[in-house]
């Protein structure tokens, strides 16, 4: 059985008051990162740059224009049931900046929040495996955060 690679693309957006902007698909949606806050971000689609496709992502997710501040070194994860690989992420983010707009979650997104950098810690447990490694590459939180329950 073959798998898929997929190249995510995504942002850690930070507003000017230094908070970081975080969303959680709509639970129809279902996928591998459901109930888990993520940063916006989906598919990079055939024909597009990879700034592009974040750039459009985000938009689509949250309505906010951004601009991209500093690529991030890219990552992957392969997901498995048991010992058997079903997808294999490639992610490109950015770190970036909102130019305009005003968050309106789209389609696919049931919530979506600004969280002080200083509190990512008190969710760090709601956030996704990937994210939670995305935010140490991004240096929003230190390498090998336990995080807090609150």
């Amino acid at each position: 059985m073959a798998g898929k690679i997929l190249i995510g693309v995504g942002a850690i957006i930070e507003d000017d008051n230094g908070r970081i902007l975080l969303v959680k698909h709509k639970k129809e949606r279902g996928g591998a990162w459901q109930d888990k806050w993520i940063c916006p971000g989906g598919e990079l689609e055939y024909g597009e740059t990879i700034q592009e496709g974040i750039k459009r992502e985000v938009k689509e997710e949250t309505q906010l224009e951004i601009e991209l501040t500093e690529a991030l070194p890219a990552f992957d994860t392969i997901m498995k049931t048991g010992n058997q690989a079903f997808l294999h992420v490639v992610y490109i983010d950015y770190l970036a900046k909102v130019v305009k707009g005003e968050l309106t979650p789209g389609s696919d997104i049931g919530e979506s929040m600004w969280i002080e950098k200083k509190r990512i810690p008190n969710v760090w447990y709601e956030l996704h495996d990937d994210t939670k490694r995305l935010m140490e590459i991004g240096r929003i939180v230190p390498a090998g955060i336990k995080g807090a329950r609150t």
